[in-house]
């Protein structure tokens, strides 16, 4: 019988495979393994290897062969939920796994999450706030949570909370991948200006190379004002970048 270990790792060589589209032309992607078989993982396992396949029923199903009172399982339920957009299954899964554990800030801030889908922003910013106060340093639900400020057009209050999460994890927007037990939200209707003020922060700390890669997906993204962006004082020290001068002056295809 396989043990949990080296099931674990074949799990993870599954994980790394190229997306299809990503292999060198004449290449064939290589053969995805089955679905794990009942019996080799727990069920949280194989409810997580569901959900990194995008599987959110048969990670459901999964989940729901674990402990019924197991706060971590009714969250991640709700998040496999959320994901088919099924947002008051997902909502009253986080309210459950948050009266099972009522210091579980990761339910607190998904409920935000589902709110904040909702383009209920006075609540999701309630909800955000309430995570806080579990779990005061994470990166994450300050990032949140100035999204929710960002999408109420509160701009000072947005920025003040990136910069806080920023200063928690300098990578706190460049993360990519799993759901594991916390949403994070990143979906703004104004694109331009959110990469826009994405783009201050990062020149705020030094870090040019993403200042300028977020300058152009706001330019992308249908940013206009030059004269503005030459006076900014955040980005004094990038004025005599060729990259700066360059986007300056280019008109790249808005998206």
């Amino acid at each position: 019988m396989v043990s949990l270990a080296l099931a674990f790792a074949l799990a993870g060589l599954c994980f790394a495979q190229a997306p299809p589209g990503a292999m060198p032309d004449g290449a064939r992607s290589p053969v995805q393994p089955p679905p794990p078989s009942p019996g080799v993982l727990p069920p949280e396992s194989r409810g997580d290897i569901f959900m990194a396949r995008k599987m959110y029923r048969e990670a459901i199903e999964a989940f729901a062969e674990g402990p019924k009172n197991d706060a971590v399982l009714v969250n991640k339920t709700g998040i496999a939920y959320h994901q088919m957009q099924q947002l008051e299954r997902a909502r009253k899964c986080y309210e459950r796994a948050l009266k099972l554990k009522p210091t579980y800030a990761e339910a607190q801030n998904n409920i935000g999450t589902v709110y904040y889908a909702q383009k209920s922003y006075r609540r999701a910013i309630a909800a955000y706030r309430k995570a806080l106060k579990l779990t005061p340093n994470s990166a994450s639900i300050h990032m949140n949570l100035g999204t929710a400020y960002f999408s109420r057009q509160m701009e000072k209050e947005s920025i003040a909370e990136y910069r806080t999460a920023l200063q928690l994890d300098p990578d706190v927007f460049e993360h990519h991948g799993t759901y594991g037990v916390l949403l994070e939200e990143r979906s703004v209707e104004e694109k331009a200006k959110y990469h826009y003020a994405l783009a201050k922060l990062y020149a705020a700390s030094s870090r040019q190379d993403l200042a300028l890669q977020y300058l152009r997906k706001a330019l992308e993204e249908g940013f206009r004002d030059r004269k503005k962006m030459a006076q900014e004082p955040e980005f004094q020290a990038m004025r005599e970048l060729p990259e700066f001068q360059a986007l300056l002056t280019l008109e790249p295809r808005v998206l």
